[in-house]
This record gives structure tokens, C-alpha cells and sequence, in this order.
């Protein structure tokens, strides 16, 4: 008899359908020669430290570092598992041959392997491995399954990071505890939990340290077109734009622009001479061009920037759409989901045009495509970018029974895999400059000729693709009178007073990016590619990360931004050790991860090197004489969760317990409907913290980017 083993029963139950098994059984389906079981996800785990020596039990500084001679596992302590994994036990005890039906990741391999291991299984074993559930791919996965041995370095490197993770968390977190908690305080210390926290508490530290810096902007208006000066950049900012060339040196290398322009107006009275200066002179054009580009369609997806998307669109948390497309794929309407790559394999090529028929309700957006050759671009289609498996992708089953917040997601993906079959959007940028006395001014326009592919995201489309709301974009996505080098007229300058600007705290689809490349803030794909190999955590953790730290009362939600609680940032601040907190040096233990994935690095070594960081860690926080303490902070206090309940209710309590809300409610009430400039500068009357500040449409706050929402339209 030949038992498969599968991750959760809907999928047994799945696999049962395609081999004919038919007969329902105690925990498992059989017929046709096959004994289909199941597990519930992970029924094993590593052993707790008082199973390895009674001596750990208790939680003693003088026991640390604990480091087992060898890790050993043991059934999770539940009724329905131990019943299961009986079943389990007797079936593969019997069996001729086992089929590992697991989830095709590194998680989905250790979960298996440990139930084999425990259950003693000795026959033979093979690897089931598909990205879909539908139908076709179960019959092809079967027609080709794998041996098991060809599996071995994804076993190995799932085994060295939980062990990995046992040896940092049991260890930093009793350490921590032991050395600065208070009143039976846990002062929970993870392998990635921890850097992750650091990256939000470092960056509400700049933004409550951020001393805003008063600027002007000295505009002019000629022919109902609004002119901007030129402002020289300062060192600093040379300095950045040619590190930035340099990590695009794969790119077609930019040409250096040369620096013109005036110095930065950082004080009125110059901008006022500067002002007096130009405004009776004429304003001259001394250049006109003109350049078409082509953008191409976005990406398709892979977890993260899924994660991404359905945060900056829906306010999904990175949990909400890791269940969500969970649930798509386990319906057979969506490709497996924990993937970190947006490109399709070759073989994928053959079957597009099927998946787009599928597609229901999209026939207006692929009707076009019909009895065409499909676009292949090597934008969507390498080998080499592909490993395990390729982007999420509809499956070309009908999208049937699905939520309203399903069809959301699927909605994203439909489109984007629609779209990358559609021409290029073709465009026009018109750049004119001018001057005025020697200021020199620039306006830039543009035009859509071919809108391409951004059709497929504006027809009745939920929501238009981030590439269509981005702010940066909105100015340029403008159509300029026809100007003509030469022309001159009479103009009206203006001076714009601004303030700088702190940077802006995470929200989860900043944090996911920010997690994708170790901490460094980067638009450009390809390099963020070449980044990932170095990110925190895996594609399909990190939403639990994230979750964790809203369980242990580390950070909170206020609206769509990550704040980290008083806990938290104390918790930082008392880590000296910068291995714990270091959002790269654990991107770099994530790339060992992988290279043990690939037989390029040696999990022994791996764990080597951990032992050793733990045992160094345990030495020099104990060797700390300093009597720091993190201060104790009620969780009911603290901790929201993304669940908008508990959202609705703090915002509740908050009017309770905060009368000077009212306060501002009411100072807000004097304001004139209607604002004018002598308003600019004065305190904002609702937070009272910043300043009116005049912007493209309305009056607002300098401290916006902090959440005050103070806004009158013009």
C-alpha cells in the first residue's frame, strides 16, 4: 500500500479525488492502491529545555547558554495530534512506499520529515511537488514525482532554522528576562522578531528626535503654468545620487546632470530679494524638449509585495492576505502563495493562454489577447529567476464561492497576469525651462500617448495599480501649453514657504519592504532583488513576525502606522548587543539559510556559529553591571492588534481618557471655513503641536506625516 501524506485534510482530501481513493477511514481516505492521511500542519516540535536536563527547568542565569548535545523532537501536547499521528504511525509502519504531499516550501518539507522521523518510517519515499492544486497539476505531480533525497539540503536548512531559532530565542529571551524584566515580566528576544522591532523603535526615534527646518520655494507663473527654480543640490545630496548610480551600475547608466541653480532659500528675506529681483523682468523660455518612453506593466507577485499591495489599497495586514491568498489556492483559483519571486518559468508559457479563457468576469480585458501570440517578455518569463516555484498567478479555474475580501486579492492577481500581455503605455515627457534675470525656472509635463497596459487596471478595477496613485508621479502627469524656445512674457513669482519634512512611520507594507531588504529603503526592482537575499526573515514568516509583536506588546496601530509601546522601545534601547537588533547582520544569517538550500553552505558550520553568538551574547550581558530595567506596561494599555474591534475600541477609550481631544475639537470649531495665507505659520488648531502649512490643494499641518490630520481645501 502506498500512503501519502498531505499538510491539512482538504488537500487529502483533494489528492484522494485524483488517485480514486474513495473509501473514508479514521483518519486517512483509501482506495486504488493508496492510503491518503494527514497532518494539521505541525504535529511535532523541538524539544522544550527541561525534557533535554531537569536542571533547565527553571529559569536561572547561572544554566545559560543551554545548548543540547543534540536536538531531539516531540509530538505537540494535544488530544486531536497524538490521535492523528497514531493513525499516522500505524499506516507508515505498514506502508511499501510513503509519498510526501507536503507543502512545497522549506516549512512544508521539515513538517513532513518530522512526522516520518517520529512515526519510524523505513520504506522508500517520494516528493510530491506542485505550485496549484487543481486537477492537472495533482495528475502531473504524480506522473513526476521526486525522490526525497533530492530534498535533503531544504530539510536541512528548515531543521538549522528552527534549531536556530530554539538556540537565540530559549537563550536571549531567559537571559533578558532574568537580567532586566521586572515583576515576572517576559521580555520575549527572536532571531528576526527582535531586528524587526529595532527597525520600527529606530525609526519613531528619528521622527520624535526630527527638528523641522524652515525652506522657500520661489515659484513663478508664466502663460498659467507654474515654473519652479532651479536649486543647486548640496554635497550631501551629490554624494547620495552617485552611491545610488552605483548600486544601478547593472542599469543603463545615467548621464550626470549638471549642478545648476540657485542655493536653497533658507531665510525669507533673501527669497523676498530674489523675488523683487525677477518679478519685472520678463520671463524668457530657453529650452524646449521633448521625450516619449515606455513604462512596462507592473510586476506580477510574489508574497510580499502581494502583502504590499492589499496593505496600501484594502489596509489588509500582511496575516489578513497570507490567509486570504491561502485560501485561493486552497480553492484551486490561485498558484501556491509563500513564493519570493515575480517571475513564471518557460513551461508556464504554454499554458497562459488557457489561464487567461478561465479567467470569468475579466472576458472585456482578455478578449483583446484571443488568437494572438502572447507577448513573452524576459520581464515575466526566466528560468533563471525561478527556483521551487514562480509567481502567484490565476490557475484559470473560474473564481467560484469566493468572500468579498477574496475577490479582492484575486482581483489584484487576475489583473496583473492580464497585464503583462498588453503593449508597453507609451508616454510623453515635456520638459521647458526658462529664466528670469539669471534665476532659472523648469516645468515638466506629462502625456499619455498608448495607455497600454494601464487599461486593464481602470476598467472596473477595484482600485488602480500604486504605479497609477504614486504620489511622486502625480506632478509630472500633467499636458503643458505648447511652448516655443525664445518666447518671453510677463510672469507672477511667488514664494512658497515649506517645512521639512521627518520621515514617515512604518506601516506594515513599508516594514514588509523594509524586512525584504534588511533595512534599506529601496524603489528600484532590480535592486531590490538582489537585496532580498539578505532579508529578514522568509516571505511566509513574516506576517507572523509582525503579528508577534502586537501579541507581546511591542508595537500598536494607530490608524495604518506601526507604533512601537513604551515596552518596546525600551526593550531596544537596553540591547547592546548588535547582533540581536542588527536588521542586516540577521539578513546575513538569512542568506546562509538559503546557500544551505542551494549545497552551498554547511548547516553544521551554521549552527557552529550560532552556538558560539549565543555564548558570546550570554557573556556580555552578564558581564553588564549597569542596574537597567525595562519598565513594566499593562498589555491592556498597550497592545492593538490589526483587528479593526480592538482598533474601534481604543479609539473609544481614548475619547474617554483624553480630554484634550475635546479640547481640540473645539478649538478646531473656530477655525473659518474658508482659510487665506495669514493663517500660514500660525499653530495648528487641532493637534496644536505644528504649523499651517500651504499645500498643492489645501492648508494642512507641518506635523501630518506624524498623524494630525488638520486639512482645509482651498
Amino acid at each position: 500500500m502506498i500512503v501519502c501524506i498531505a499538510e491539512k485534510p482538504s488537500v487529502a482530501r483533494d489528492i484522494a479525488d485524483v488517485l480514486g481513493a474513495k473509501e473514508k477511514k479514521d483518519g486517512y481516505i483509501e482506495g486504488n492502491g493508496y492510503q491518503v492521511t494527514w497532518t494539521f500542519g505541525h504535529l511535532c516540535t523541538l524539544k522544550e529545555p527541561h525534557e533535554y536536563t531537569p536542571e533547565w527547568k527553571p529559569w536561572r542565569l547561572n544554566y545559560l547558554p543551554m545548548i543540547p548535545p543534540r536536538f531531539g523532537i516531540k509530538l505537540i501536547s494535544n488530544p486531536t495530534y497524538e490521535r492523528q499521528f497514531r493513525i499516522i504511525e500505524g499506516l507508515m509502519q505498514k506502508a511499501d512506499m510513503i509519498i510526501n504531499c507536503g507543502d512545497a516550501g522549506q516549512e512544508g518539507e521539515l513538517i513532513q520529515r518530522w512526522v516520518m522521523q517520529k512515526a519510524g518510517a523505513r520504506c522508500p519515499v517520494k516528493r510530491l511537488w506542485i505550485s496549484s492544486l487543481t486537477e492537472e497539476s495533482i495528475r502531473e505531480g504524480f506522473a513526476h514525482l521526486h525522490e526525497a533525497s533530492e530534498y535533503q539540503p531544504l530539510y536541512e536548512a528548515g531543521l538549522s532554522r528552527a534549531i536556530g531559532d530554539w538556540l537565540l530565542g530559549m537563550n536571549a529571551t531567559r537571559l533578558y528576562t532574568m537580567k532586566y524584566g521586572q515583576n515576572r515580566q517576559v521580555l520575549s528576544i527572536g532571531r528576526v522578531q527582535t531586528p524587526t522591532l529595532a527597525l520600527i523603535v529606530n525609526r519613531q526615534l528619528e521622527i520624535q528626535n526630527f527638528v523641522p527646518r524652515q525652506y522657500w520655494v520661489l515659484n513663478t507663473v508664466y502663460r498659467d503654468t507654474t515654473f519652479t527654480a532651479l536649486v543647486r543640490k548640496s554635497e550631501e545630496e551629490l554624494i547620495l545620487e552617485a552611491e545610488k548610480a552605483k548600486d544601478a551600475s547593472a542599469k543603463k547608466a545615467k548621464k550626470p546632470e549638471e549642478n545648476r541653480g540657485i542655493d536653497p532659500i533658507t531665510d525669507r528675506a533673501r527669497g523676498e530679494e530674489l523675488l523683487n529681483r525677477i518679478k519685472d523682468v520678463p520671463f524668457n523660455v530657453t529650452s524646449v524638449t521633448k521625450k516619449e518612453g515606455r513604462e512596462a506593466p507592473p510586476r506580477l507577485f510574489d508574497l510580499t509585495s502581494l502583502q504590499v499591495e492589499c496593505n496600501k489599497k484594502f489596509a489588509f495586514s500582511a496575516d489578513d492576505t497570507l490567509k486570504l491568498i491561502q485560501s485561493l489556492y486552497e480553492k484551486k483559483v490561485a498558484t501556491y502563495p509563500r513564493v519570493d519571486t515575480t517571475y513564471l518559468s518557460d513551461d508556464i508559457y504554454p499554458k497562459c493562454p488557457g489561464i487567461l479563457k478561465g479567467l470569468r468576469g475579466y472576458e472585456a480585458l482578455t478578449a483583446p489577447l484571443e488568437g494572438q501570440t502572447l507577448v513573452k517578455s524576459k520581464k515575466v518569463f526566466d528560468n533563471s529567476k525561478v527556483t521551487d516555484h514562480h509567481a502567484i498567478i490565476p490557475t484559470g479555474q473560474p473564481p467560484i464561492n469566493l468572500t468579498d475580501r477574496e475577490r479582492m486579492v484575486f482581483d489584484l492577481i487576475a489583473r496583473r497576469f492580464i497585464a503583462v500581455f498588453y503593449p508597453d503605455c507609451r508616454f510623453s515627457t515635456t520638459t521647458v525651462e526658462g529664466e528670469a534675470d539669471g534665476v532659472e525656472f523648469k516645468a515638466s509635463g506629462k502625456q499619455i500617448l498608448e495607455p497600454g497596459w494601464r487599461v486593464v487596471f481602470s476598467y472596473n478595477a477595484t482600485s488602480q495599480t500604486s504605479e497609477d496613485k504614486d504620489g511622486k508621479d502625480q506632478d509630472e502627469e500633467k499636458v503643458l501649453p505648447a511652448f516655443v524656445k525664445g518666447e518671453s512674457g510677463p510672469h507672477v513669482p511667488e514664494l512658497v514657504e515649506k517645512w521639512t519634512q521627518p520621515p514617515r512611520p512604518y506601516t506594515e507594507a513599508t516594514l514588509l519592504r523594509a524586512m525584504e531588504t534588511a533595512g534599506k529603503l529601496v524603489d528600484n526592482d532590480e535592486l531590490r532583488d538582489a537585496l532580498k537575499e539578505n532579508g529578514i526573515g522568509r516571505p511566509s514568516t513574516r506576517a507572523a513576525i509582525i503579528e508577534t509583536l502586537f501579541k507581546r506588546n511591542y508595537i500598536r496601530k494607530e490608524k495604518k502606522n506601526l507604533i512601537a509601546t513604551p515596552t518596546g522601545v525600551e526593550l531596544i534601547q537596553i540591547i547592546n548587543e548588535e547582533l540581536l537588533k542588527s536588521a542586516e547582520l540577521t539578513g546575513i544569517w538569512e542568506k546562509k539559510l538559503r546557500e544551505i538550500e542551494r549545497r552551498t553552505y554547511n548547516a553544521a558550520q551554521f549552527l557552529d556559529e550560532l552556538k558560539q553568538m549565543v555564548s558570546t551574547i550570554v557573556a556580555n550581558v552578564l558581564a553588564d553591571h549597569s542596574n537597567r530595567y525595562v519598565s513594566v506596561q499593562p498589555a491592556s494599555a498597550q497592545s492593538v492588534t490589526s483587528d479593526s474591534k480592538k482598533e474601534k475600541s481604543e479609539e473609544a477609550a481614548k475619547k474617554v481618557a483624553t480630554p484634550k481631544k475635546r479640547t481640540s475639537r473645539k478649538r478646531k470649531a473656530e477655525v473659518p471655513a474658508v482659510l487665506t495665507d495669514e493663517w500660514i505659520g500660525k499653530p495648528c488648531p487641532l493637534c496644536g503641536k505644528g504649523a499651517i502649512i500651504k499645500g498643492k490643494t489645501a492648508y494642512g499641518c507641518s506635523e501630518w506625516r506624524n498623524g494630525c490630520t488638520f486639512r482645509k481645501a482651498f
